[in-house]
């Protein structure tokens, strides 16, 4: 049983070790972009869905406004999701700087409203590019002209670029900001390696005629969530080499951790909701193998207190995990000029193999919480 047990967990730590390596190649692959600074001729249409947003709504309309790229080629459409506080009378209150209000007034319950606010935003706009952010997002005024150059100068049809979090408020949303640099360097890394699986929707664009091309969110319209990922994975079947990862600053969205534990395990526990509609199943072979590897560890802890061989095994399982997480996350954190957080890995590694379990179970529930919703 225990030669059994070994080589079980044997294979789980290799594949663990094979996975990261190959993110770690993905990752370098990618480059900072060469632009051609040209002047530009896209029009391009940034979409935001927002809901009860009016603490920060304002900060982002602002930052949209401040953009360099030239006015008469953007424009900006945010949606109201049945907000049931000042969120439509804020946003109203820039429409004389060209900023375009478009109210949701569905009479029956959708599950996904989300999609159903970009569908529409997309179905009014007037762009070429539509470009995707979040209405508690920030930005740097190159944000938008470094998307549209990248555009313009390499031709993908949909591009990823980075987010990242900031303004933290101690040691749990820190944490917070680690694990989030994690999840967006396997998108990256993944699409560096040719093979585009995840992305982030806070900082996402996508050619509209492609949009229309995949069928929009036809049959991924039954989740609250994946207008980012499950989108890019029908982009990517029909084009192929065709989706970009920005590796660039001036491209970074910020964004908020969450302040509480219940507000963090609901998002994680939506962002894991959207594996179950994963069109390439070796990512979720993939996915299934590291939560597995995870679970081994769990197991390994138990059974030492019976043998202590599997506290030995264990150890040299965490010790892997953590010197290849270093690797890994060591040249992301460089890049979203938040290296210093690398010193939290060793506690994050630890807190990350329940993490994962719960999530990997949770995530795969029928319902959960998001924007004062229980949806699915």
């Amino acid at each position: 049983m225990i030669a059994l047990l070994s080589y079980i967990c044997t294979l789980l730590t290799g594949l663990y070790f094979f996975v990261l390596a190959y993110l770690i190649i993905g990752w370098a692959k990618l480059k900072r972009p060469v632009l051609n600074n040209a002047i530009p001729s896209t029009k391009v249409t940034v979409m935001i869905a927002a809901r009860n947003e009016e603490e920060r709504i304002r900060y982002t309309i602002d930052d949209l406004l401040a953009q360099d790229y030239p006015k008469h080629l953007t424009e900006i459409i945010m949606v109201d999701d049945h907000s049931t506080d000042k969120t439509a009378q804020i946003i109203r209150s820039y429409e004389d700087r060209g900023i375009k209000l478009l109210q949701l007034n569905e009479d029956k319950p959708l599950n996904s409203y989300k999609k159903k606010a970009i569908a529409k935003a997309i179905d009014l706009s007037t762009g070429t590019l539509m470009v995707a952010t979040d209405a508690d997002c920030r930005m740097e005024p190159k944000w938008l002209s470094t998307i549209i150059d990248y555009y313009e100068t390499n031709n993908p049809v949909m591009i990823s670029s980075p987010v990242a979090y900031f303004e933290e408020r101690g040691l749990f949303e820190y944490m917070q900001t680690l694990e989030f640099s994690y999840l967006i360097g396997i998108g990256a890394s993944f699409i560096g390696n040719g093979r585009a699986s995840t992305c982030n929707g806070a900082n996402l664009a996508y050619r509209k005629d492609v949009f229309y091309e995949v069928g929009g969110f036809k049959g991924i319209d039954d989740l609250a969530s994946g207008d980012d990922e499950l989108l890019l994975q029908k982009v990517a079947v029909r084009y192929p080499g065709r989706i970009g990862f920005l590796k660039s600053k001036e491209a970074i969205v910020y964004t908020h951790a969450k302040h509480t534990l219940k507000e963090f395990l609901q998002q994680r526990r939506r962002w894991a909701s959207k594996s179950t509609k994963y069109k390439d199943k070796k990512i979720v072979a993939l996915a299934v193998g590291i939560w597995l590897f995870n679970v081994s560890l769990l197991v390994n802890l138990v059974l030492g207190f019976y043998d202590v061989y599997f506290f030995k095994l264990l150890a040299v399982q965490f010790l892997l995990k953590y010197l290849i997480e270093v690797t890994f996350l060591l040249p992301i954190t460089i890049f979203l000029k938040r290296s210093k957080l690398i010193g939290l890995l060793i506690f994050l590694t630890v807190i990350h193999v329940p993490y994962m379990v719960y999530i990997g179970i949770a995530g795969n529930g029928r319902t959960y919480v998001w924007k004062d919703r229980v949806v699915r």
